[in-house]
């Protein structure tokens, strides 16, 4: 059998189609031969590769069942997509559920005489059940595709594994989807459209929806995942994740912000609309560029309006700005590169920005995915039947009312009388206070609650209960062995946070200290007691537990060790995985979604090579922000979900493996997690190794690597965190591995060594 990369370089497979504008449109398959001889009404390669459960045809209409990882591909002679004016997928379908998705994907060569490939992906959602007509625009949902070199189509990522039907596969021809009649949709009576294509000629493109500071800062993508930025231009880019809007604050009329849009065809496109906010008198100038003579040459040519010749004039309220083609001239508008924002008087907040169909301009509307609602009932809290104590009173900065440690690390800590005030920098710190210097068993306490009295301030952090490792040794890795976070503001009366002992899921018998963690706020909250109290005041009342997941910060299997290993750095990928594959080992990877989507990284090809290979693939969210520090539910809800999405776009598989960015950890992040994995089991996976990449690796002693390693594996640590982010480190894997072997570990995947009964056997 020929598989489908090999299908796509062999001449066997077509000849390249001559150019010549459609008149017609053109039927890839209609499956009344492809089933039993592997080729579609074009004479190429059709194929599941075996990934389907089962698959047969009759009467034209092809029927399949998936099973997880399963696609299925039409090849084709490179086809002049662009060129001969053909302008959708058309595909007549019957998903077997109302509301199924699935993901279509393009292949396509920079040429026709290329000898690599690329794919580009489009998710269609809420297919209805029934036979449709499904009609998907190339240019606007293929962004970045040379249509002019297309050869493949793959549906792949399905929804449901129930059985699926097909009937015919086509390019719709735009001159006779205009001037005759459409072919007729699949024989069944229900709807003929679909979610995901809007109009037959034009659907709106989004550039950046500014969904998210850590996908513009940390991977300086927009929503086409595409480059963006400032180039340090600007004194401060900041995303509100609630609102959509980014606001642009210059340091001078030299600070400018680009974003790309690939080589778009936008002649398709009436104009650029968004919506913008600025004070009066500010101006600022737009900046489009193209490329000159085809998408693979680098050349470009530009042109700029100030927006006093656009017109644009501010009053510091927000309105729809809008301009068309023929404001800019110069232009090939057939292939659209970039847009720039520069030399901006005042900081400027921009709405959604996109590409708007028709003569009539339209604000680019965000899509509203209503988040599950956490319970909000309460219960009567019961009385415990022992005495409580005082943990903290805060008039002494240096040790509690126990006579332990207490303090905040990096924290703002402001000492008064008896009462401290928190200000903390970010997501990552902590105040702490410990318990015992080793282990205090408080399971007599199980009925008890953790009271902590506020004066003032917000309540926008998390409370951790902290149970030490089994030899109550701070020396010890991991310490903490693990904690529970729970919602400060969940339990708040008033000034007045009550919390059962019973909600914190920790072993009762090992506990080492309270936490205040994952601050969202930069206002500051003063803490001015904390106790174990046996009964709370009349009138409050309790919330319900919301599950959290699993925080791990060691492997439980006896003498195993895992390496998580996080994104890095593409150019060092073949060289980790020929590390990997010498020693002989299987490993934990933790992919971010917009990177393994931006088919210019090569992840998903390589991650895809590595799980084949053995290897676990698991989450690490879609744009690598501090998910604790998100400021709202919806937005952590985001970066799961679009994790999940590309995952199973990728792999047709559901991880309920996942690392927080930073190792930021809290309560509104676990509980989304363990609500967005389904599990209350769902794993948060920390470390008991740190190589410590982030700190040496780039300086003049990167052996200071293996130091950091070994010092961690002699405390007992053996789940480790490191990045191919780095040349040293990559260097430095293969003595990593051999150090683990010499202290008797077995290496295996993070599943694996949490004895993971779903995990594959060693």
């Amino acid at each position: 059998m020929v598989h489908f990369s090999q299908c796509l370089l062999m001449a066997a497979c077509g000849a390249v189609a001559a150019a010549a504008a459609c008149t017609s449109h053109l039927l890839v398959d209609d499956f009344s031969t492809s089933f039993s001889t592997n080729r579609n009404n074009l004479g190429s390669w059709t194929s599941d590769d075996a990934s389907m459960a089962n698959m047969s045809s009759s009467g034209g209409i092809l029927s399949f069942t998936p099973q997880s990882g399963a696609y299925y591909y039409e090849t084709f002679p490179c086809q002049t997509l662009q060129t001969n004016s053909y302008s959708h997928i058309q595909l007549d379908i019957k998903a077997p559920v109302s509301g199924a998705a699935m993901t279509v994907q393009l292949k396509w060569a920079s040429s026709c005489s290329a000898t690599t490939t690329t794919k580009t992906s489009f998710r269609v959602t809420g297919l209805t059940g029934g036979w449709q007509t499904l009609r998907i625009p190339l240019s606007s949902s293929f962004a970045g595709a040379n249509l002019d070199a297309a050869l493949s189509l793959v549906l792949m990522s399905f929804s449901s594994t129930q059985q699926w039907q097909l009937d015919k596969v086509s390019f719709v021809c735009a001159q006779a989807s205009t001037s005759s009649t459409p072919e007729p949709p699949a024989p069944s009576p229900t709807t003929t459209t679909t979610t995901g294509s809007a109009s037959p000629s034009c659907s709106p493109l989004l550039v950046d929806d500014w969904a998210s500071q850590s996908r513009l800062s940390f991977l300086q993508y927009n929503a086409l995942l595409l480059p963006t930025g400032d180039d340090g231009t600007m004194q401060s880019m900041v995303v509100d994740n609630d609102s959509n809007r980014v606001t642009l604050t210059p340091k001078s009329t030299s600070s400018y912000f680009f974003t790309q849009v690939g080589c778009v065809d936008a002649t398709k496109y009436g104009g650029i609309s968004l919506r913008i906010r600025a004070p009066a008198g500010t101006t600022f100038r737009i900046g489009l560029s193209s490329r000159t003579t085809t998408c693979d040459d680098p050349a470009t040519v530009s042109s700029s309006r100030t927006t006093t010749q656009l017109g644009w004039t501010f009053d510091g309220t927000e309105k729809l700005y809008s301009f068309a083609w023929s404001s800019f001239d110069g232009l090939d508008l057939s292939k659209l590169r970039s847009l720039v924002l520069s030399a901006p008087s005042h900081p400027v907040v921009l709405g959604p920005l996109a590409l708007y169909c028709g003569g009539t301009p339209r604000g680019w509307v965000v899509p509203t995915t209503p988040s599950s609602p956490a319970p909000t009932e309460t219960v009567s809290a019961p009385s415990a039947t022992v005495s409580g104590f005082v943990i903290d009173t805060f008039s002494n900065p240096n040790t509690n009312a126990l006579g332990f440690w207490h303090g905040g690390g990096e924290m703002s800590l402001s000492w008064g009388s008896n009462r401290v005030t928190l200000v903390a920098p970010g997501p990552d710190y902590a105040f702490t206070t410990l318990l015992s210097n080793g282990c205090r068993d408080l399971r007599s306490h199980r009925g008890s609650y953790l009271h902590i009295a506020l004066s003032g301030g917000h309540k926008k952090f998390s409370v951790s209960l902290q149970q030490n490792n089994a030899q109550c040794d701070s020396g010890v890795a991991p310490y903490p062995e693990t904690r529970d976070s729970l919602e400060a503001e969940r339990y708040a009366t008033g000034n007045d946070i009550y919390i059962p002992l019973s909600h914190f899921s920790v072993n009762l018998q090992r506990v080492s200290s309270v936490a205040i963690r994952g601050v969202y706020s930069t206002e500051s909250v003063v803490l001015t007691r904390m106790e174990i109290v046996p009964r709370v005041p009349s009138g409050v009342s309790i919330p319900p537990k919301l599950p959290s997941g699993t925080l791990v910060f060691s492997c439980t299997r006896p003498n195993s060790f895992a390496f998580g290993i996080d994104d890095g750095n593409p150019r060092y990928a073949a060289r980790l995985a020929e590390t990997i594959r010498d020693e002989g080992i299987k490993v934990t990877f933790f992919a971010v979604g917009a990177v393994l989507e931006n088919p210019s990284t090569g992840m998903a090809s390589f991650y895809r090579r590595m799980r084949s290979e053995g290897h676990q693939i698991a989450l690490h969210s879609y744009t690598h922000p501090r998910m604790e520090g998100l400021p709202s539910v919806e937005s952590i809800d985001w970066e799961y979900s679009e994790n999940y999405r590309v995952m199973a776009d990728v792999f047709g598989e559901k991880s309920t493996y996942f690392r927080p960015p930073f190792g930021v950890e809290g309560a509104r992040m676990r509980q989304r997690w363990a609500a967005a994995a389904g599990s209350d089991d769902a794993h948060l996976v920390h470390w008991s190794v740190d190589v410590q990449d982030w700190k040496w690796a780039e300086t003049s002693t990167p052996e200071k690597q293996l130091d950091a390693f070994a010092s961690d594996v002699a405390k007992g640590g053996n789940l480790v965190v490191m990045h191919y982010s780095y040349n040293s480190t990559v260097d430095y894997f293969r003595e990593f591995i051999r150090m683990a072997k010499a202290a008797g570990k077995q290496i295996m995947r993070v599943d694996q060594c949490m004895d993971d009964p779903n995990a594959p056997p060693l």
